[in-house]
Order: C-alpha cells, then structure tokens, then sequence
C-alpha cells in the first residue's frame, strides 16, 4: 500500500468527492435530467429483454440461481447482483436504444444504472440514494475518458467506452457501499486492472459481443470491484499517478485536470444524450431533419426522387448500409418517409429490410460523408436535401439533434418514446406505474418496491 505522502493531490479530491457524494445535495436540474436517463434507461433495458443479445444473458444467468438479491426488468428473475447487473447491462445495450455521453462515446446508463439497481434493492436503499450514486456514476464514467483523450485512441483499436463505463458502475456502487476515501482508492485500482475493450466489436453483425463489451462487463465488473473492496480487498491507493499508472498507460497528452476540474458544480450527466429515435447515434441527425422536413411540407415516399444526406465523415462509415436494421442509415430514412415516424418495432424489422418498397428507396438515398459536419461533442449533426418528382427542392440542417445536450428532449418526449419500448414488456398500465415511480424516485423508501412494477 502507498504511503500517504504518496498519493496525489488530484487522488485525494477525486477520492473525498466519490466518499461523500451521497451526502450532498443535487442542483434540481441535475435531479431531473438524471430521472429522464432513469426512465429512458429501465425502457431500453425493457425492450431489450427481447432481443437477441438480452435473451442470451438472461438464459446464461438463469440457471446459476444463488441469492435473491436483484431483480432482472422486464421479468420475473431475481438472482445475485453480480448476475443481475450483467443480465440488465447487456439487455440495456441489446440495441442502440440506450443513452449516451456523446463525447465520449459511452453509454453511460447501461451500465450504471443496473450496478446501481442491483445495490439499492439488496440492501433496501431509498430511491434518492441510488439517484444520487447514478449522477456520480455518469461523473466518473465521462471524467476517467476524458482525462485520456479517449478518442485518439481508436486509431490503436482500443475502444475506450468500456472502461469508462466500468469506472462508472463501480463508483454508483461503492458510494451505496458507503465505501471510505481509502476503499474508493483501492476500488478505482480494481477498475484499472480490468479495464479493457476493442473496436472489434464493431464487426458484430448480431449485437452480441457489443452489448457485453459497452454493457454487461462494464456493469458486472465496475460492481465486482467495489464489492471486493468492501470485503476487505486492498491495493494501491493512487493508479492515476506514480510509476506505470492508469492514465500514462492509455494517453500520451492527458488532460489530468478533466479528473476533477468543476467536480461538484459542473455535472456531465448534463452532457449527456438521449435518443429520441430508437437507433443509432450517427443517424438521430438525419432522422431529426427529415422528420422536420416531412411535417413542414407534407410529403411522401412516392413524391421523393433524391434525397441526399450530409453526417459527419467517420460517422458514416458506421451507418452506411449496414445490416443491422437499427444502425442502417438508408433502411431507417426509407421507414421514416414511408412511415413518417421511427418506432422501436420499425426499426428493429429485419424482414422489412427486404420489402420491395423499402428497397425501392435506396439508390435515391444518396449518404456523403461531410468532414464539415465533424464535431468533438458528437452533437448529432446532420443535412439533407430533398428533391420531390414534381421539382420542388427543401434542404433542412441540424447542428444539435434532438436529444442532444443542447437541445434535450422533454419529459413527454421521453415518456412517449418509453411508452413505445415498455409497453409491448409491461403492458401500459404497469408501464405508466414505473414511469411514474421512477420520476418520483426521490420519494421511494425502498428501491426494492420497482420490482413489482418491471418485473413483466
């Protein structure tokens, strides 16, 4: 163990802060835009159950049993945390539904949120609690990436999202551990030897491998460290300086202050994004504007003779014909102008990406990627021009898409969107019960009473 001259300056804030998060008050504003991240999250992880990627976790954790501890949305499942947390995280991240930080390309909610939840309902916590510990999760996950410059690291292969996100997981649950200035030390120690992650999950067409890398690992493992600490596991005091550590090893030019420059007042939750769209980032521009362009002049499929669309450069090449219907930029702008609307059934239709209709759409979309439109803070940046058959040209752009920091989505705009992802789960009633709830959280006295509301 360091001694304690050892430990840095910027250790010791860092560690006091995640010590004494629970007890400070949070800014109202905060409070509320962390409760749409809430509901915005549980939903994602509801429908996520469905698919593929959540039903696979759900039947790997099921038979291993072991304590009731934590319940698993969008089910009647109640096991250990650990298996708890792993199961919700990846049915959270089945998808490209969840939440976001955009800049630094993390979905923070997924993996938080059910580390949190796993905690808050084996130990009977109150909901403002778990509120609180969610916040200083979203902190740690967003300020761990940005003190690396996460994003040149991609040239490398690293996919620097999961780390983020286990640093996350494991400070929500430490907080609700009630772990000391000391333990929170060792806990990020933890974190940073399991830190990991590869953009070859890009290359999986099934979401499999995608939603244990950027959900379940980060969730279960951020969680596993803070309950080892809290059994009395101990180990270096300070993995952000001294020889070989954290932040040196993943960036040649950090930004050491991002740690904790305006920890306290300056809340990354509040940077956060959350789709209006049920798709993928890259995408939530393009959709943002031909939404808009379809409500202002009225038109249809059947009139459009060329649409070209501007998203930024890199972006693209992460949309552009894809074969998961959910990450397909010319499949989703083909619904959205046959349809008018995006839904969560629309576009996770693998069978209509087929339709003769759909198809017949695709060499008018033209996709240019646009290094113009590039943006640090991933504020879903999009253009398009319409040309109609009848010779009428609109062009219509965004910088800042719908659910974007800049331009948040509203409480009805989340409850709309959710109601679309929790329904089919829950049915409505119920689904309008646990939103309810959920954007009440500060007034529960006992997480563990969700459960009769999510469990499907």
């Amino acid at each position: 163990m360091s001694e304690r001259g050892s430990i840095s300056p910027l250790m010791q804030e860092l560690s006091r802060h995640m010590a004494g998060a629970l007890k400070r008050r949070l800014p109202v504003e905060v409070a509320e835009r962390a409760k749409l991240h809430l509901v915005d999250t549980f939903a994602a992880i509801a429908s996520g159950t469905r698919l593929l990627p959540g039903k696979r976790a759900i039947a790997y954790v099921k038979p291993f049993g072991g304590r009731p501890e934590a319940g698993i949305i969008g089910t009647r499942l109640v096991t250990t945390t650990l298996n708890a947390a792993l199961a919700n995280a990846m049915s959270g991240h089945a998808d490209e539904t969840d939440d976001t930080h955009p800049a630094t390309r993390t979905h923070p909610g997924t993996s938080v949120i059910p580390a949190a939840l796993a905690i808050a309902e084996r130990d009977h916590l109150p909901g403002e609690r778990m509120l609180h510990a969610m916040v200083l999760g979203y902190e740690l996950c967003a300020r761990t990436l940005l003190a690396i410059k996460a994003m040149p690291l991609m040239k490398t292969g690293h996919h620097a999202g999961a780390r983020g996100q286990l640093f996350g997981a494991a400070a929500a649950a430490g907080a609700l551990l009630g772990l000391d200035a000391t333990r929170m030390r060792h806990m990020l120690s933890y974190c940073a030897q399991q830190a990991s992650g590869l953009y070859t999950l890009l290359r999986d067409t099934e979401h499999m491998e995608k939603a244990f890398a950027m959900g379940g690992m980060p969730s279960q493992h951020g969680l596993a460290a803070a309950l080892m600490v809290k059994s009395g596991f101990t180990g270096v005091e300070d993995v952000l300086s001294g020889e070989y550590n954290y932040i040196d090893t993943y960036s040649k030019e950090p930004d050491w202050d991002a740690l904790t420059r305006g920890l306290g007042s300056d809340y990354e939750i509040m940077r956060g994004g959350i789709k209006r769209w049920p798709v993928g980032a890259p995408i939530q521009g393009p959709l943002h504007v031909l939404h808009e362009l379809i409500r202002e002049h009225r038109f249809g499929a059947d009139d459009v003779e060329k649409l070209v669309v501007h998203i930024p450069e890199r972006e693209l090449g992460v949309v552009n014909n894809r074969e998961m219907s959910d990450i397909s930029l010319q499949f989703l702008l083909a619904v959205m102008l046959i349809d008018g609307t995006v839904g969560f059934k629309a576009a996770h239709d693998t069978r209509r990406m087929r339709d003769p209709r759909v198809r017949k759409l695709y060499p008018r979309i033209i996709p240019v990627g646009d290094p113009a439109l590039t943006d640090p803070l991933r504020r879903w940046r999009g253009i398009i021009t319409i040309t109609l058959k009848d010779g009428r040209t609109f062009s219509h752009q965004t910088l800042a898409a719908k659910g974007t920091f800049q331009n948040p989505l509203t409480r009805l705009e989340v409850e709309e969107k959710s109601m679309d992802l929790l329904a089919p789960i829950l049915g409505k009633q119920r689904s309008l019960a646990l939103m309810a709830a959920l954007f009440d959280i500060q007034r529960l006295r006992d997480v563990r009473a969700l459960r009769k509301l999510y469990a499907a």
